[in-house]
């Protein structure tokens, strides 16, 4: 059962087809969209201002959502959260990526099919433009997106949208085993997101 929390009587809201770790923390004016996924240990702490996961966003583990007051942090349909972000007061537009251990702070806005690049600081008010990589503390702007970049990142998401599904349908808290069987299976999830082999 995933920790959810009511506080001054909001209660987080979780659709029925959206995965939520049982590690993962809720409170107060949280939304979490169709088709979301939600990872281990990632907190959302809507205790001061509305956090929003749009349809198909995903959020991984040890992410963090907050805000000041009276803010709402969004992220659209389709965006994709990397492990250890921090999105604080902002919002990641539709089909965006933020990369892992990257802070996103209050006012700024990621427009849509945008790549934070890992490690980013992107400064209160900072607008990404659509399309556009950016990376650096603070970040700065690199390089206008290609459309083979785009779709690789949408790969990436479509893999964490599927993940949603065999998290809901298969996951159960288990035992370790022992040792490794002889004859041990490999996950087969498909290459598709996989780390790209071209030159940008």
């Amino acid at each position: 059962m995933m920790r959810v929390y009511a506080i001054d009587g909001i209660t987080p809201v979780v659709d029925p087809t959206a995965y939520v770790h049982p590690t993962a923390v809720l409170i107060g004016d949280v939304i979490i969209g169709p088709g979301c996924y939600v990872g281990p240990n990632a907190c959302l702490r809507g205790d001061f201002g509305r956090l929003e996961l749009k349809r198909g966003a995903n959020l991984q583990d040890t992410c963090v959502m907050h805000g000041f007051p009276g803010t709402d942090t969004t992220v659209e349909e389709d965006g994709h959260i990397g492990h250890g972000a921090v999105l604080h007061g902002c919002v990641i537009g539709k089909n965006a990526l933020v990369g892992m251990n990257s802070v996103i702070m209050d006012g700024a806005v990621v427009g849509e099919s945008s790549i934070v690049a890992a490690m980013s600081f992107v400064k209160a008010k900072m607008e990404v433009p659509d399309r556009t990589l950016v990376a650096g503390s603070p970040a700065r702007i690199i390089k206008e997106l290609t459309d083979k970049e785009i779709d690789w990142k949408s790969a990436g998401t479509r893999q964490y949208q599927d993940l949603t599904l065999r998290s809901m349908n298969t996951m159960q808290e288990v035992e370790p085993l022992t040792e490794v069987e002889a004859d041990r299976p490999r996950l087969d999830v498909g290459v598709e997101g996989a780390i790209p082999k071209y030159k940008s």
